[in-house]
C-alpha cells in the first residue's frame, strides 16, 4: 500500500494538469449551485450585507462576467507562456532531467488552478444571468453573490499573477534549483534507506545457486518501484527465494535477466513454480519511460551531477555552479553514508531470507556523483579544490569500514591532478588538500579545511 501510494502521489505531483483540471470541475460545480443559493436567499439578506453585493442590472453583471472570463483565459496563456519559457530555460542552461522539479511545484500548479477555475466559474455563472427582456417570461435574475463571488475571485487572481511572477523569478535561480533537488533526494533517501546498523550480522549466501532460474524483464524503460510487500509474498507462497537485480532509476530491457529465483529446499524449483514466480514478480514492478524519485535514491544525485556537467561544458562555461552542486553532493553523500546501503534481505515470517534486492552501495553513488564532475573539471583547480573537499567532508562521516571507498575516490583524484599542467601554487594547495584527506583517512584528529583560495563549498 506504501508502494502505490508513494507512485501515485509522485504521478500526481509532477504533473501540471490534475490540480488545474480539479479547479476547473469544482468551478462548474460552484457556478452552478451558487446561483440556486442567491435566488433563495435573495430576499433575506440584510441591507447591510447586501450593500457588500453586487449592484448592478443584469447588463452590467453580464459586462463584468464577461471581462473577468476574456482577461482571465489571457493571464492563463500568460502564465503557461512564461511556465514553458521557464521549463526550457532550466533544459537548456541547467539539465533536462530537472523539469520533474517544476512541473511539481505546487505554487505553479496551483496558479493555474486559480486563473482556470476563476475563467470557468465566471462563464458558468454567466449563464445564470438573465435580463427583464429577455425571451421566457420569466422577470430579471441577477445573481448577486455569484457576481460578487466572481469579482473576489478575479482579486484574488491579480494577486496571485503578482505572486506567481515573483515565484517564477526565485525558481530560475540555480540555487533555488540545487536547494530543491537536495530536498527532494533527501526525503527519498529517509523514506526508502534506512539507518545502517553496525551491529548486524551478515547474511547468509545472498548470490543465486548455479540452478537458480533467471527472471526476465516483461518490459522496456526505467525500474521506476519495486513492491517490496508483494515480492516477499509471492517467495513465502512458493517456498522460493527472490534476487531482484535492477534497482529503481535502472534502465531494463525486455526479454533481459533482472533477477533470479531459487527454491527455499535443496534442489531447483520446478519450470512451473519457476512461471509463476516470473508472473507475480512482473506484477510487482513497475517500468516507466522517465526516471522518479519515488524509489530512486541517485536520482536527485544524477540531477546535481548533470548540473555539475552542464555548467562545467564549453558552451554554459559557468564553474561557480559546478562547485554549488558539488557543495549539494558533498551534503547528500555524507546523509548516504549513514544509510543502510548494498543489498537489502527481506525475511518472512519464518526468518528466512525470502528476497534479495541489489542496490548501489556508498562507492557506486560516490562514482556516480564524482566522476563525470572530476573529469569535466579536471583542467579548473577551483573544481577539484570542491571535489577534494566533498572527500574531506566525506571522510569526517564515514565508518572506518567505508575508508576504502574515499581512499579510491582519492587516489583518482590525484590522477586527475597530476596530469594537468597547473601552476606550483595551485599544485601545492590541492596536494595540501590531497594530503588532509588523507591524514582523516588514517585516523588523525580532524582538523579544518585549508587551500590557497577561499571554497565555494555549501551543504546547505
Amino acid at each position: 500500500m506504501t508502494t502505490w501510494f508513494a507512485m501515485v502521489r509522485d504521478a500526481f505531483l509532477t504533473r501540471l494538469w490534475p490540480l488545474p483540471t480539479i479547479a476547473v470541475v469544482l468551478a462548474v460545480l460552484l457556478g452552478l449551485s451558487v446561483p440556486e443559493v442567491d435566488a433563495a436567499i435573495d430576499g433575506d439578506l440584510s441591507n447591510r450585507v447586501g450593500g457588500w453585493l453586487f449592484g448592478g442590472d443584469a447588463n452590467a453583471a453580464r459586462a463584468l462576467l464577461g471581462a473577468i472570463a476574456s482577461s482571465m483565459i489571457t493571464v492563463t496563456a500568460l502564465t503557461f507562456s512564461l511556465t514553458v519559457v521557464t521549463l526550457q530555460l532550466a533544459s537548456s542552461q541547467f539539465s533536462p532531467r530537472l523539469l520533474r522539479t517544476f512541473t511539481r511545484d505546487k505554487f505553479v500548479q496551483l496558479t493555474l488552478a486559480l486563473f482556470l477555475a476563476t475563467f470557468t466559474y465566471a462563464l458558468t455563472v454567466l449563464r445564470a444571468v438573465r435580463g427583464a427582456g429577455d425571451g421566457g417570461g420569466a422577470g430579471e435574475l441577477v445573481p448577486k453573490l455569484a457576481v460578487t463571488l466572481a469579482f473576489v475571485l478575479t482579486l484574488a487572481s491579480v494577486v496571485g499573477l503578482v505572486l506567481f511572477l515573483a515565484h517564477l523569478t526565485a525558481q530560475i535561480r540555480v540555487e533555488t534549483m540545487l536547494r530543491n533537488v537536495h530536498r527532494d533526494a533527501a526525503e527519498t533517501m529517509r523514506s526508502v534507506l534506512g539507518e545502517r546498523d553496525t551491529d548486524a550480522e551478515p547474511d547468509g549466501p545472498l548470490r543465486p545457486p548455479a540452478h537458480a532460474r533467471t527472471l526476465l524483464a516483461a518490459d522496456d524503460g526505467f525500474l521506476t518501484w519495486v513492491d517490496h510487500e508483494g515480492l516477499l509474498a509471492i517467495a513465502e507462497e512458493e517456498d522460493a527465494v527472490v534476487r531482484l537485480d535492477a534497482h529503481p532509476g535502472a534502465f531494463v530491457v525486455r526479454g533481459t535477466p533482472v533477477g533470479s529465483t531459487w527454491s527455499s529446499a535443496p534442489g531447483p524449483v520446478s519450470k512451473e513454480t519457476a512461471e509463476r514466480i516470473a508472473d507475480g514478480v512482473a506484477g510487482c514492478i513497475q517500468v516507466g519511460f522517465e526516471r522518479t524519485s519515488a524509489q530512486d535514491v541517485g536520482y536527485g544525485l544524477r540531477q546535481l551531477t548533470d548540473v555539475a556537467n552542464k555548467a562545467l561544458s564549453p558552451g554554459i562555461n559557468d564553474p561557480t555552479t559546478a562547485i554549488h552542486a558539488l557543495g549539494h553532493i558533498s551534503a547528500l553523500l555524507c546523509a548516504l553514508s549513514e544509510r543502510a546501503l548494498g543489498a537489502q534481505v527481506v525475511r518472512g515470517k519464518d526468518k528466512r531470507v525470502r528476497v534479495v534486492l541489489d542496490r548501489p552501495d556508498l562507492a557506486a553513488y560516490v562514482d556516480l556523483a564524482l566522476s563525470q564532475p572530476r573529469r569535466y573539471g579536471a583542467a579548473d583547480p577551483q573544481v577539484l579544490q570542491q571535489i577534494f573537499q566533498v572527500l574531506l567532508d566525506l571522510s569526517h562521516r564515514i565508518a572506518p569500514e567505508q575508508r576504502t571507498v574515499v581512499a579510491v575516490e582519492l587516489e583518482r583524484l590525484r590522477g586527475t591532478v597530476a596530469a594537468q599542467p597547473f601552476d606550483a601554487v595551485e599544485r601545492a594547495s590541492l596536494d595540501a588538500m590531497g594530503h588532509q584527506v588523507q591524514r582523516i583517512l588514517d585516523g588523525a584528529p580532524s582538523t579544518a579545511a585549508s587551500g590557497s583560495w577561499p571554497t565555494e563549498h555549501s551543504s546547505s
